[in-house]
């Protein structure tokens, strides 16, 4: 089963590109180590995870501000990121 997380990063830590430092990362995973490693792969070029703030698990994305967020994700219903937007494809 499939979960949404929502990861919100320390802005003074992370390389990120600015929108995840500022706002966060939105992740579709199996679990949280899944997550990780999906957020991983494709916002850190596979570098180092900066340090994670806070994690909501399942979030509701209506919860997100509109402008910023969700107005700019992608589809979060398959395996994979989210936020920020990256070409949609299930995996």
């Amino acid at each position: 089963m499939l979960r949404r997380y929502w990861f919100e990063f320390d802005p003074s830590q992370s390389p990120a590109p600015a929108a995840v430092s500022e706002l966060g990362c939105g992740v579709t995973a199996y679990d949280y180590e899944d997550a990780l490693t999906l957020m991983k792969e494709n916002v850190f070029g596979d570098g180092d995870l900066p340090p994670i703030q806070n994690v909501v698990e399942d979030i509701d994305i209506s919860a997100l501000d509109e402008e910023r967020v969700r107005s700019k994700i992608g589809i979060p219903v398959f395996r994979g990121v989210w936020f920020p937007a990256e070409p949609s494809k299930p995996r």
